[in-house]
């Protein structure tokens, strides 16, 4: 296995896409949503894939977090001025993972910070810090080890992040680092709480445009990859064809030079050839109306050999 995701984890990094890797590095997205749970604690380094994002994309999500921040007072959100790609930009503490509907139950949390759950697992988030300058560099699937040497440099670059709503989310056991995990949090929720969330129509259109803006982004990235693959697979059929036909012209190219020598070169010669003959023979593997390949070029080679002295 790729020593990048064995799970021995030094320096672990994970590559997000944007808007949310910096949103996530500011501060302001304190729930990383994935599929499956969070694999480490501590330090995560976050670094930001080499899509970029689209206007509408960083649109929806900007407006989701000013509505999900006025629930907890407060209005001024001060957002990224840029969204790099293809860099590592920070680092946070990844200090628990949950399940969606244990989050959004948690009464322990701003409602803010509960909305933010709208995946499988939620991976916990917090003490965000940002390079001062954003260090180029490919990413990875899942979580992978960063490199030593871009680790030593970072590490120097990083500044403490002033996030708009600081959250501390409370371990069931202090003593241990996992113990806030999917099952830690017991789950209870009445109809009343279920109806108040749902009562502001701007916060819920806000939600449904960041699921929009998170789902039409996997799908474009998911086409791309398909286009990709598909035209892969047809340079990988190209170059199979080509090098069949490479290899068939080199056949019939040796069977057409054993057979003049066993004919023997003076027996073939004593018929004169006109030019056009010539033509017709150096042209037997490429047509009328193509140029001369490296196997054409072998046969006129021969045919020349056979010109009367």
């Amino acid at each position: 296995m790729n020593s990048r995701n064995s799970g021995n984890y030094r320096n672990p990094c994970l590559t997000m896409h944007q808007p949310w890797a910096s949103l996530l590095v500011h501060g302001i997205k304190r729930i990383e949503g994935r599929s499956w749970p969070a694999p480490i604690r501590g330090r995560l380094w976050i670094h930001a894939a080499s899509k970029v994002p689209d206007e509408a994309t960083i649109k929806a999500m900007e407006g989701f977090y000013r509505e999900i921040y006025a629930l907890n007072g407060i209005c001024n959100l001060k957002f990224p001025e840029h969204y790099p790609v293809s860099r590592l930009l920070g680092c946070v503490e990844v200090v628990g993972c949950v399940r969606c509907e244990e989050l959004t139950c948690w009464e322990e949390v701003p409602v803010g910070v509960r909305l933010e759950g709208q995946t499988d697992f939620c991976w916990l988030c917090e003490q965000p810090q940002k390079l001062l300058v954003p260090f180029e560099m490919r990413g990875y699937q899942g979580v992978y080890n960063l490199e030593r040497k871009i680790y030593e440099a970072a590490i120097r670059g990083l500044v403490p992040v002033e996030s708009p709503l600081p959250v501390k989310f409370p371990l069931p056991d202090p003593q241990d680092s996992f113990s806030l995990k999917p099952g830690a949090i017991s789950v209870h929720i009445t109809e009343s709480k279920a109806n108040e969330m749902e009562k502001s129509a701007s916060l819920s259109a806000a939600i449904a445009a960041a699921r929009a803006a998170a789902t039409q982004f996997s799908k474009k990235i998911h086409n791309t990859q398909t286009i990709n693959n598909i035209d892969n697979k047809n340079i990988t059929k190209t170059d199979q064809l080509e090098r069949k036909t490479s290899e068939e012209d080199e056949t019939v190219t040796s069977e057409r030079s054993q057979g003049y020598d066993k004919q023997g070169l003076g027996s073939i010669s004593k018929e004169p050839r006109t030019r056009a003959d010539y033509r017709g023979l150096s042209t037997i593997h490429n047509g009328p109306n193509q140029h001369l390949g490296t196997s054409s070029k072998k046969v006129t080679w021969v045919v020349r050999g056979m010109k009367p002295a």
